[in-house]
């Protein structure tokens, strides 16, 4: 693989003149993608059958001819204003029954199935135009699927779905009220045609309820998607397909999703996302406010790498300021450089920026490009200019399988979503804080779907807080040769949202224990194991088999990880020092080198090249890592540093 760089472009909202000049500016700047299209459909059907390709035609036309590789996005993300005439109820309905209006984007309801053929149909129509064409590379379906909390809709369409999709799901209403525990509060229905959505309840509604209804829900976001990959296929049956998903984005499944695609792509906005979607305190934010979160867009590279099964682009990388985060600061001089090195660290085939030219209009004309509004280059396009030169250097590159694993669940999201029994209870941060102690490490890790039947290949595996156990994973633990570190909430409850029978995490064929009892805890309680490592938000109380050994207990004596063979079971939420001083001498026991590394100094291994990214705003010594040179002693600060595995 030979990576890459790319920017979004949106030629229908700037003069035909400028098309030729702006491809030649971008290939001057090393770019070889651009991504157009997504936004256009006013522009392709401006009245109802009444098309207008010619334009694109010539924009691709212009693109290609200057040596660009177009990804050609579907318009559906953005029904024009005649669309929703036509269907008033194709516009979702939030959580409190109030209906979400056209002047944006992302206004259609997945749920609404005329909308639905009316996306195929733009969708198919553009790819009879434009199958197998010379100028493009991929095609990208629609965009940032339920980015603006759009996957969850309440809608009169919603519920006459869900309906449905709960009779296929348990065939008579006797099967799911004894699945629901319907007879708890005299909530037994006698038809599928009496259940209604789980919203506007007096109190919470069943969380079995809720469940199913989250089910349905991303069952939806899956079923569009497939509708618009076979509108493609039945004209195009190789140019490769894909979307772009978003951060922290867990309202559908996206391994489900990228089942039906050929690679994903995710959307990377570290300055944003430090601002509304990594929790930490404000200390930490001064600190990264201009560099983002050390391991959040890393976190994501590896989850998409696994979306996509193995091929994986950044869609739309930060440039510069944004405009939808409640503080949108300049980035740090180097990161924009850093944040695509990356990207390329962990395996992504490109990078794309958005956007080409900062639009002097509209929602988002203080987001910045890689151009200035008056054509003028930012300060950003001087750092794209020299990833795009280094890159000429590096040659192909391999991504292998890392040593360590983390399962990730959307389903679990879901589950503890609705009964998270604590406030301070979200799963995504549970897997996340175990995946920083891991960066922390300087290991290199694989994020895994919950289905995964072969986990032969590592050292090392994490289950957290994984809701109930799905088909095959038990069996693929059990045959794994290396460590296991399960929960905490791990197996706490079945498939229909049940306390098992025996009590969590129920699997005694990995180890001997069960969960008696649980506790959340406040924010600001925290609770000692050793001076370092405390627990935080969630703590279990086990009842403890023979062959189980305690490894830590609380102060108050109370056991908090234990083990029985090569499974490891964490009865608490630690922090990260806690999750630090748990996996460093297990790493050690199956053979990993590990290191502990300074706030915003990271590691990644690319094949034979390990690749040391410096996040602080300082510079910092490389850290002494058996087995690799890096060549230097020191980073300067949003530094990049290229070592070789010896």
């Amino acid at each position: 693989m030979k990576p890459a760089l790319g920017v979004c472009y949106y030629p229908e909202q700037w003069n035909e003149v400028q098309w030729a000049n702006d491809a030649k500016r971008m290939v001057a700047a090393g770019l070889q993608w651009v991504r157009i299209g997504e936004f256009a459909w006013s522009r392709l059907e401006a009245q109802e059958g009444v098309l207008s390709f010619e334009w694109l035609d010539r924009a691709i036309e212009t693109l290609g001819q200057a040596g660009l590789k177009v990804v050609l996005g579907t318009p559906t993300a953005t029904p024009p204003i005649w669309m929703v005439n036509k269907y008033p109820d194709m516009l979702a309905v939030d959580k409190e029954g109030r209906v979400r209006g056209f002047g944006s984007r992302r206004h259609y309801d997945f749920s609404h199935l005329g909308y639905r053929q009316e996306a195929a149909r733009i969708t198919g129509l553009m790819a009879e135009r434009y199958a197998n064409h010379e100028h493009i590379g991929f095609w990208q379906l629609d965009n940032e699927y339920s980015c603006h909390d759009t996957t969850l809709s309440y809608s009169p369409a919603a519920l006459a779905g869900f309906r449905a999709w709960l009779q296929n799901r348990y065939v008579t209403i006797q099967a799911l009220n004894q699945a629901w525990g319907n007879v708890f509060w005299s909530m037994e229905y006698q038809d599928f045609a009496q259940i209604g959505l789980p919203n506007l309840t007096v109190t919470e509604a069943n969380p079995s309820h809720w469940l199913d209804f989250r089910r349905y829900s991303s069952a939806q976001v899956v079923a569009f998607n497939k509708a618009m990959v076979e509108a493609v296929r039945a004209y195009d049956k190789t140019t490769p397909i894909l979307h772009n998903y978003m951060g922290k984005i867990t309202d559908f499944d996206h391994f489900a999703v990228g089942q039906d695609l050929d690679a994903a792509s995710w959307d990377s906005y570290p300055l944003g996302f430090l601002e509304d979607r990594v929790r930490a305190d404000e200390a930490w934010k001064n600190a990264f406010m201009r560099q983002g979160d050390p391991d959040f867009q890393a976190f994501h590279h590896d989850l998409y790498r696994a979306v996509g099964k193995g091929r994986w682009w950044v869609m739309e990388q930060q440039p510069g300021p944004v405009n939808w985060a409640p503080y949108n600061p300049v980035p740090l001089t180097g990161m924009v450089r850093l944040w695509a090195w990356e990207a390329f660290a962990h395996g992504a085939e490109v990078v794309s920026y958005f956007r080409w030219r900062q639009a002097p209009f509209a929602q988002e004309q203080m987001h910045a490009g890689l151009l200035r509004p008056d054509h003028e280059p930012s300060f950003a396009l001087k750092e794209v200019q020299q990833v795009a030169q280094e890159l000429q250097a590096l040659g192909e590159v391999e991504t292998t399988t890392s040593p360590v694993a983390i399962v990730f669940d959307y389903e679990s999201q879901w589950a503890w979503d609705t009964q998270p029994q604590g406030k301070g209870f979200e799963y995504f941060y549970l897997v996340l804080e175990q995946y920083q102690a891991l960066r922390r490490l300087g290991l290199s890790i694989d994020i895994c779907p919950p289905d995964t039947k072969d986990f032969s290949a590592y050292k090392l595996v994490l289950v957290p807080g994984l809701m109930h156990w799905k088909h095959n994973l038990k069996t693929a633990l059990q045959t794994c040769q290396g460590a296991i570190v399960l929960g905490p909430r791990t197996g706490s409850k079945t498939a229909d949202f049940h306390i098992p029978a025996h009590l969590p995490p129920d699997c005694p064929e990995l180890i001997n224990l069960k969960v008696t009892q649980v506790e959340s805890l406040r924010p600001s309680y925290q609770l000692a194991l050793n001076t370092q490592c405390l627990i935080q938000y969630w703590r279990e109380y086990l009842e403890l088999g023979k062959s189980v050994e305690v490894i830590a207990s609380a102060v108050d004596q109370e056991p908090a990880i234990v083990r029985q063979g090569k499974v490891i079971y964490c009865a608490a939420w630690l922090n990260t020092a806690g999750y630090q001083a748990l996996l460093q001498p297990l790493a050690a026991e199956v053979g990993l080198k590990t290191v502990n590394l300074p706030d915003g100094l990271r590691v990644r291994q690319l094949g034979d090249t390990v690749v040391a990214l410096n996040y602080a705003d300082h510079e910092q010594d490389l850290p002494h890592m058996e087995g690799v040179e890096f060549g230097q002693r020191q980073i300067e600060a949003a530094g990049v540093v290229l070592g070789k595995v010896l």
